[in-house]
């Protein structure tokens, strides 16, 4: 090991060290995290059961705006109301994402959430309402299951709303099934296709085209409860009879809901998919060149443990390349604007204002209170007929007690300006791994220019050495000690720290 345990832990496994946080130090407090209930997310914010009413709220507004007898115009006034509303929540999540990362003291499972996140990618972008589901995708979907199996997360992903709108699963019908018949409209298959492909045994694993056809129609009949924000299961417009992927057969004459669940299951545990998400994680977290021993001993802890993810990352945290040539990676724009705020000890400002939740029930009135004090987030149509349940009620204190404040100018549209926006893949693939992809002179110069507004708003009364020595421990070189120890000035001393290779690197 070229660095201390704490060094690569901080920097190759989380995002980077933050002045009194402790640090890991060994390989059990690295996964210890994993083994707890991530109640405190700070969002979607409002909490869970507040954005699941927020999403129904909306669906009803916009329902009574089509179906008014108002003309054209005053309709599409009345729509982009709400649009707006939409994204003013969906900027209020996307702080709180970042602020989750930079907060939470639980650096490797904040990075692990964010790969998942990605690897099972859905966007903001594909309807308006996607603005509020996506950031619920990721709380309830995706961080819950961080540490347990892979084929709960699967399923848990992929019946999840936000996967069936974004892969157009809503819009499939079996072609022979009732609803097909009735409506004239048959297979979708980007679930199906992406299903095979991304979330489990990779491309070029020797599924085919006949597999995704047949994966397509297994999968009908699985929509979704607007109203409720769940998955539905409906027999009338999935596809009758028995279908084979990879040469085993699914359903019957009657088909039900175990048939689909079957599929993710025998998916979830086929050796393809083993080898093919092992070698994603290796990536992300080692190098974009893995050793295949690493792979092998990661995608062999998957199969003997039927898909176990804390054995999987134990594999990865055991192996010696986990622990050797670092700054072979680079620091994706979130990365790095995370790491950033860490080093330079980002505040919670609880005097930042109230986090209110424009579309619930009352909007006028919970900003009418929100301009007078905070406000619990969320809460504002709570009467006592309707009032949260303990857990919720616990959930949406805690986002108050760790009320943040991220200027977004250092935040979601630094993000934007970089190329990896918050919730906005660009593909079903999700944003790319490669060095290449991330660093690059137009990158470079972005995060220069970040670095001189975060430093001139947060640390410019820090001592360069201090802060370097503080933010990169011994994984400082002695060339990076000697340039930001001549910097003429702190704000230079400290812009050269987080434009050196060691910070954008890990």
């Amino acid at each position: 090991m070229s660095l201390s345990f704490q060094t690569l832990a901080a920097l190759r496994f989380g995002y980077g060290f933050r002045p009194g946080e402790a640090v890991s130090a060994d390989r059990d407090a690295l996964l210890d995290p994993m083994r707890i209930s991530d109640g405190n997310c700070l969002f979607p914010v409002g909490g869970i059961e507040a954005r699941r009413q927020a999403i129904g709220n909306v669906a009803d507004r916009l329902r009574d705006i089509r179906s008014s007898d108002i003309d054209d115009a005053a309709k599409r006034d009345e729509q982009k109301a709400i649009f707006k509303e939409l994204q003013q929540s969906y900027q209020r999540d996307a702080d709180a994402r970042i602020a989750q990362a930079v907060f939470s003291p639980y650096g490797f499972y904040e990075r692990l959430a964010a790969f998942w996140t990605n690897h099972f990618s859905v966007s903001v972008d594909k309807t308006q309402p996607m603005k509020l589901i996506v950031p619920l995708f990721e709380a309830e979907a995706i961080r819950p299951h961080i540490g347990g199996t892979f084929p709960d997360l699967l399923r848990s992903a992929t019946q999840h709303p936000a996967m069936l709108i974004y892969l157009d699963q809503t819009q499939s019908l079996g072609p022979d099934s009732p609803a097909g018949i009735k409506r004239n409209k048959g297979l979708n298959e980007n679930l199906a296709r992406e299903l095979l492909e991304l979330h489990t045994l990779g491309a070029g694993s020797g599924y085919t085209q006949d597999d995704v056809r047949s994966a397509a129609m297994i999968l009908t009949g699985i929509t979704v409860d607007r109203q409720a924000v769940e998955a539905d299961f409906r027999k009338a417009a999935a596809e009758p009879g028995s279908h084979r992927v990879l040469g085993v057969s699914y359903g019957r004459t009657q088909r039900t809901e175990r048939d689909y669940l079957q599929l993710l299951n025998d998916l979830a545990l086929n050796p393809k998919t083993a080898a093919h998400i092992s070698r994603k994680l290796a990536i992300h977290f080692i190098s974009d060149t893995p050793p295949q021993a690493m792979i092998d001993a990661m995608t062999q802890a998957w199969r003997k443990t039927d898909g176990d993810l804390m054995a999987v990352y134990g594999a990865m945290l055991d192996h010696p390349a986990a622990w050797t040539s670092e700054g072979t990676k680079a620091r994706q724009p979130f990365d790095f604007i995370v790491a950033g705020l860490r080093a330079l000890n980002l505040p919670k400002n609880a005097a930042a204002g109230a986090i209110v939740d424009p579309l619930a029930d009352d909007v006028d009135g919970a900003q009418a209170m929100a301009s007078d004090s905070p406000a619990t987030p969320g809460n504002n149509s709570a009467t006592p007929d309707n009032a949260p349940d303990p857990q919720e009620a616990k959930r949406r204190q805690a986002a108050i007690d760790a009320t943040f404040y991220v200027p977004r100018g250092l935040g979601i549209y630094a993000l934007q300006r970089m190329g990896q926006p918050v919730w906005r893949p660009p593909s079903p693939a999700g944003f790319p791994e490669g060095f290449d992809a991330w660093i690059n002179a137009g990158e470079l110069s972005e995060r220069i220019s970040w670095a001189r507004r975060a430093i001139g708003r947060y640390g410019k009364q820090d001592d360069p050495r201090q802060f370097l020595k503080e933010t990169l421990a011994d994984a400082a070189r002695d060339d990076t000690i000697r340039v930001v120890s001549q910097a003429p000035n702190k704000m230079m001393g400290l812009t050269l720290t987080l434009a050196s290779p060691e910070f954008n690197r890990r």
